[in-house]
């Protein structure tokens, strides 16, 4: 478990993200080990320190105060809290929870308050009300309100169902009953009736119904197992162990009725592998921590029964805690949609205040002199244009497209089921099926120019197997492949206790072992079994081992398989089986492993009274710990580094004899630590670090973690899709280097750069800026220089405590240590804040310098890094390149980056699901990264602006006749269309084959996506959407717009038909310019289509049948009879359309707008081909090519084989 990765396999304080706060640095690195501060500090500032204590009481971390058996004590005046106004309840939630949103009475009103805080769906319903006033408005209300109603109603209604399964969830969670003391008697409640401080007892497969202290279990030594599958999502099952004096007097239904203990302990808080508090009774103190506590939501397996008290019930629980409090991601299409949105309600002011200036004009010179025009209103020209301005913002409403927003949803969430259902992404081996767990991201998938990965576990397999080891100097084991050399391997046979499974090439090794005159070599298998955290399960007489981690299991498996098997623990003592001879050692204390410590302790009592300290961990900080006079330390050191570039995962091993004089001394402050009132994890390390020095040192492991299967074909295919790949690991540099070389991330032409090469680099460059900023010359031209010469391959290796250094986190640390605390003139204090300006810029510098720097590289290795500084280092590329990041990780330690970065991926691996429950993206093996990436990402990024772009395009065509009509209209608001075709444009007639592009287009397969990665650059550039493209789209809108006006009035200016009547009124010209627009859009979304269906066909051609269907239907008679005023246009369609003029008219007006647009397509694939069409040319052309030697061949079998090979192809092509 506890190998060098910085905390890989331990879900610490670090690997807890902290969605408020990014923390920037560790408390300690690497180097601040191996140079530790004096242990004793200046004078001066213990004087400062004891003064500022004296004036400021220390606030004690424990202030959630809990009485067991007594419900009234929570009911005090000093647990309530003010709620409204003077109304006052206890600060002691219920364990009722409410996840629900509405209720019967509320939802109607506040799910509609939600909806019109969308600044589009608020436009709409203004727009609405100026309908319903007569002076303004020119156009029928229903033309807004169908669209609205069908956007809010289908977002409504899709809140509803949801908020209905919370309201069922709820209940059913409420509802449910387990066993609370009453009255001196367990009896039956349910979950909401149960408060803070109850006692309750718990079955087997029961879930806790709240966060409680376990007191005691059915199982012996406490122990109580627990499955947390709806916390983290992991399956295997976990461990919880009470204290020993509650277990052995709290087992009686009596007893636990009497049971008074009280509780103080941290408040309620979402960090769900933590918890600081002590329990008082019978006038004695006993540390409780997070080994204790049952959290709500996990479930009891294996043990027949448990009891408990509530600490924490409802919303104070950490599983409600963590709930909903996640990073909201947005995409760079988002962003760039909304100022695009903003930018057409600017031009849609500007055009209706320059209608509105028209119509004051036109008023003044024409208006008020035509009798025939004066409607009985006495307005002057001024109000008048006034009046038309909302008339105009109401006509040209359009503009702004109203069901861009769901749209976009809807084929998000298309896409994000296409990933789902995708086949080449399962993994078999876990039955793990790629899953998109959000719906908001991804076309952003289409635009990663970074991606951060982990090692351990996403790289490689996290499958431990150990392959050599270092003791006392000599190195055991021969790194060679066993299939290969069958004899090699050692015969574990005569140990009754080897599982078979592993797979060593040493035989000298267990000759040592088994003569045992090389005492150190069994002591060095001695620690591996009993240094650990590792549970044993014994059934069926097999020992199956429970470990948190894949290192751990491995150490322990090891030394089972070399005779040293752990066999069971109690609180206070573990058994091993010594080359088949048990013995029990009481276990005085465990020295618990986290990411700053590095390294786990045990400190153990020998059936012979002796007593020593055993110790694993990463080798810096075991070397800083050993006492001078070890012989071995050169050679282990030595065999350390030959094992790292070997790939091999490494680890130390040491021992200290303790007396007993000094472990009374030293455990009399470890129990003062342990019940610590404030900050208790701090005193616990101090008390640590006295105890952890002058060790001796025994040897080294090394276990070796393959790597995944495609991993090099994924990277180098990454590669040349310009994504460039930092891994971030806590191994050891040798270590990390090799993996490089083995997944080619470095390749033998990249040239290695490390940290202490480039620190000069970076610290001229900074005070060159420095000083050309204190001569305030411009400095811009510097920054921007490269710091390498073009033209060669670099790859960047550095460490965790350098980039610390280098990024001047660690001096900031220091300076807060040893800062003195005295009275301040303003003087200094105003040179304080010069000095701290200074140094805040200094640092930003240096951090800009750093990030220019790596990202010259094709490739970042970082070395020893803590989960807080993989943070920092995505954050800080964030930052600075304003560049798209993509975090792949599979444990707990990965989740703080993958919460940093614009799109988080998670491995179900061998790690727990922590890092697939935070994540964006979840499948099982890393290779399904590149499928990922260069298919759905180009994919979901290319359909998605294809759609926008024909969406603002379809609305500008559609919304600007209105604008040319309004020159021929005294600019009076007049609509150029009926009120039902502005109605059901956008629902109907132009809706569905803008959304089947956008969840079906593929310019090229997946097998050529894959085949020719650098098809995946034009999304990185934002080739396809941006600003450019949208006044193309809005300029094509335009002419469009024109050709649909103008074609149908120039035609319509001196016609006669063939009854001899003219054609030329009103709503005949509405009814073809809306026909040639509905045609004319239709089409142009053709020729939009790279990948056609026969459901895109149908779409387009149903399209227009579906409008010229609806359209006849609304100009009948029969509809008019029932409804006269909402449909005046009786007769039109049927009277216009069997004019043969006003079809070529259509035709006309559609075929100008679309020959231009195939003329000038037709010109850009042959002059400027985009690399798609160059990649589909190429691959028509070696069909054809492949076709015509299959028909050109000769006579003969082959040329029969080679005819059908070619028909197939050929088939292929016309399908």
């Amino acid at each position: 478990m506890h190998s060098d990765r910085d905390s890989e396999t331990t879900f610490d304080e670090d690997s807890q993200p902290n969605d408020e706060v990014m923390p920037y640095s560790d408390d300690e690195t690497e180097d601040e080990l191996e140079s530790p501060l004096p242990a004793v500090e200046p004078e001066q500032n213990r004087i400062n320190r004891e003064a500022e204590e004296s004036r400021e009481p220390v606030k004690k971390d424990c202030s959630w105060q809990v009485k067991a058996n007594d419900r009234n004590f929570h009911e005090q005046p000093q647990f309530k809290k003010t709620t409204f106004l003077c109304f006052k309840k206890s600060k002691y939630a219920g364990n009722a929870i409410k996840t629900y949103k509405y209720n019967a009475i509320t939802f109607l009103p506040l799910n509609l308050l939600e909806q019109f805080k969308r600044v589009a769906n608020f436009y709409f319903l203004v727009l609405l009300i100026l309908q319903t006033i007569p002076q303004i408005t020119t156009l029928s209300w229903y033309t807004t309100l169908v669209p609205l109603l069908l956007v809010l109603g289908i977002t409504a209604i899709k809140d509803l169902v949801d908020d209905i399964a919370r309201h069922r969830m709820d209940n059913e969670i409420n509802n449910r009953t387990c066993d609370v003391i009453r009255d001196g008697r367990f009896k039956t409640a349910k979950w909401k009736d149960i408060q803070v401080g109850d006692v309750i007892r718990l079955e087997k497969n029961a879930f806790v119904p709240a966060d409680i202290l376990l007191l005691s279990s059915s199982e012996p030594n406490s122990l109580c197992y627990v499955e947390t599958a709806e916390l983290d999502g992991e399956t295997n099952l976990k461990f919880k162990m009470s204290l020993e004096v509650t277990d052995r007097y709290l087992q009686e239904e009596n007893a636990m009725a009497e049971f008074d203990g009280f509780i103080e302990c941290e408040e309620p808080n979402n960090r769900l592998d933590k918890f600081t508090g002590t329990l008082f009774w019978r006038s004695r103190t006993y540390p409780l921590d997070a080994d204790k506590i049952l959290l709500r939501g996990c479930k009891i397996r294996n043990t027949d029964f448990c009891h408990g008290v509530v600490i924490f019930a409802g919303g104070d629980t950490k599983i409600m805690k963590n709930s909903g409090k996640t990073r909201f991601k947005r995409t760079k299409i988002d962003s760039l949609m909304n100022y695009m949105v903003y930018t057409i309600f600017v031009v849609l002011i500007l055009l209706s205040a320059g209608l509105a200036i028209g119509h004051t004009y036109w008023e003044q010179q024409i208006g008020n002199t035509s009798w025939y025009l004066y409607d009985g209103e006495d307005y002057s020209p001024p109000y008048r244009g006034f009046l038309n301005f909302w008339g105009y913002i109401i006509v040209l409403n359009t503009m702004v497209p109203i069901s861009l927003y769901v749209s976009v949803e809807v084929i998000r969430l298309g896409q994000s089921y296409f990933i789902n259902w995708d086949l080449q992404m399962y993994y078999p081996e876990k039955d793990t099926p790629a899953k998109a767990r959000t719906t908001t991201l991804n076309e952003q998938l289409g635009q990663i120019h970074y991606i951060f990965s982990d090692k351990t576990g996403t790289l490689t397999q996290n499958i431990m197997a150990f392959k050599k080891c270092c003791i006392n100097g000599q190195t055991y084991g021969k790194y060679i492949r066993t299939q290969e050399q069958p004899n090699w391997q050692v015969d574990f046979s005569w140990n009754m206790y080897a599982d078979g499974k592993l797979a060593f090439c040493d035989h000298y090794l267990i000759e040592q072992i088994r003569c045992g005159k090389e005492t150190e070599v069994r002591q060095f298998f001695f620690l591996l079994a009993i240094c650990h955290t590792v549970m044993v399960d014994a059934s069926d007489g097999q020992l199956n081992y429970q470990a948190a981690s894949p290192d751990e299991g491995a150490l322990v498996t090891a030394a089972r398989n070399f005779g040293f098997a752990f066999l069971s623990r109690t609180q206070n003592t573990i058994t091993i089986s010594e080359m088949g001879i048990e013995r029990t050692y009481d276990v005085l204390a465990i020295l618990d492993f986290n990411s700053d410590r590095k390294r786990m302790s045990v400190i153990v009592r020998e059936p012979d009274g002796n007593i020593k300290l055993y110790c694993k961990g990463a080798d810096t900080v075991i070397y800083e710990r050993l006492h001078p006079m070890n012989p071995q330390r050169q050679i282990t050191q030595e065999a350390l580094d030959i094992f790292a570039n070997e790939t091999l995962r490494t680890l130390c091993l040491c021992y200290k004899d303790i007396s007993h004089g000094e472990y009374e001394a030293w455990n009399k402050k470890f129990m003062e630590a342990s019940v610590a009132a404030s900050n208790r994890d701090e005193a616990l390390d101090n008390v640590y670090e006295e105890i952890e020095k002058n060790l001796i040192l025994l040897g080294a492991t090394a276990i070796e973690d393959k790597l995944q299967d495609g991993v090099p074909e994924t990277i180098s295919k990454l590669a040349k899709a310009d994504i460039k790949i930092w891994v971030l690991t806590g191994d050891k540099k040798e270590t990390a280097e090799n993996i490089g070389f083995s997944c080619e991330l470095l390749t033998d032409e990249t040239t290695i750069c490390y940290g202490e090469d480039i620190s000069a680099l970076l610290q001229t460059r900074l005070e060159n800026q420095n000083n050309k900023a204190e001569s305030n010359i411009n400095s811009s031209q510097r920054t921007n220089e490269p710091f390498f010469q073009s033209g060669r391959n670099r790859a960047l290796i550095i460490t965790g405590s350098w980039l610390n250094e280098i990024l001047l986190e660690k001096k900031k640390k220091k300076k807060k240590l040893l800062k003195l605390k005295f009275p301040k003139t303003a003087e200094e204090k105003e040179k304080q804040i010069q000095s701290k300006r200074r140094a805040d810029a200094n640092k930003e510098q240096q951090q800009r310098n750093f990030v220019d720097l790596a990202c010259e590289c094709s490739a970042v290795i970082c070395c020893r890094v803590t989960p807080k500084q993989k943070a920092m280092v995505v954050e800080l590329v964030k930052k600075y390149k304003k560049a798209i990041t993509l975090a792949i990780g599979d444990g707990a330690n990965d989740v703080n980056m993958i919460k940093t970065a614009h799109i988080g991926v998670g491995i179900s691996g061998q790690e727990g699901m922590q890092a697939v429950m935070s994540s964006d993206y979840s499948f099982g093996q890393f290779r399904y990264l590149q499928r990922l990436l260069l298919v759905h990402g180009r994919w979901s990024y290319i359909r998605m602006c294809k759609f926008l772009r024909y969406f603002f395009y379809k609305n500008f065509a559609f919304t600007l006749v209105h604008f040319w009509y309004s020159f021929f209209n005294g600019y009076s608001a007049q609509t150029a269309y009926e009120d039902w075709f502005i109605t059901l444009y956008n629902v109907l007639y132009s809706s569905l084959p803008v959304l089947l592009v956008g969840l079906l287009d593929q310019d090229v397969s997946d097998k050529l996506s894959l085949r020719f990665p650098g098809l995946y650059i034009s999304g990185q550039q934002d080739l396809l959407f941006n600003y450019k493209k949208f006044f193309v789209s809005l300029i094509h809108g335009i002419i469009t717009s024109l050709i649909i006006f103008f074609i149908p009035y120039g035609a319509y200016l001196q016609t006669m038909g063939q009854d001899g009547e003219a054609p030329s009124d009103y709503q005949s010209f509405a009814v073809t310019a809306a026909s040639s627009l509905i045609v004319a859009v239709n089409f142009q979304m053709g020729l939009d289509t790279s990948y056609w269906t026969f459901v895109n066909a149908f779409s387009i051609f149903g399209s227009i049948a579906l409008y010229f269907g609806i359209m006849f239907d609304l100009h009948s008679a029969g509809i008019h009879v029932l409804f006269p005023s909402s449909f005046q246009f009786t007769g039109t369609a049927p009277n216009a359309l069997r004019q043969p003029y006003l079809w070529l008219t259509i035709l006309l007006s559609v075929a100008i707008c679309l020959l231009p647009v195939v003329a000038l397509r037709f010109l850009s694939m042959t002059i400027w081909p985009s690399e798609s069409d160059k990649v589909s040319r190429k691959i028509w052309l070696f069909e054809l090519q492949g076709t015509g030697r299959a028909l050109g061949g000769q006579l003969g079998w082959g040329v029969l084989s080679r005819g059908q090979s070619g028909d197939k192809k050929r088939g292929g092509v016309g399908s």
